[in-house]
């Protein structure tokens, strides 16, 4: 099994961004799939999930700015990020539980 995340990258606050996961090994369309992040200093926190039906869910700090999104046909996860803020700097990692991605690096800086 295996996630890779990508998409990562150096923005200007207010900007956005999208990451992808694509698994191999396992279907998100019938696993919980979800984004993490980690901050330097900080623990991993959850930032959005979709479940097997489409049901999202997201942290209080991203609701309204990040969208989870899920293709099947590509077996990938989307996390479209909007209005970035510099607080949402972090290594963003997919998930589908035991598995993780390798994380991408987000820096939200002018």
């Amino acid at each position: 099994v295996q996630l890779q995340a990508s998409g990562g990258g150096l923005v200007q606050p207010g900007g956005s961004l999208r990451l992808s996961c694509v698994a191999s090994g396992i279907s998100f369309s019938v696993n919980l799939a979800r984004w993490f992040r980690q901050a330097p200093g900080k623990q991993r926190e959850l930032v959005a999930g979709i479940g097997r039906f489409g049901n999202t869910n997201y942290a209080d700090s991203v609701k309204g700015r990040f969208t989870i999104s899920r293709d099947n046909a590509k077996n990938t996860i989307y996390l479209q990020m909007s209005s970035l803020k510099p607080e949402d700097t972090a290594v963003y990692y997919c998930n589908s539980q035991p598995f993780w991605g390798q994380g991408t690096l987000v820096t939200v800086s002018s």
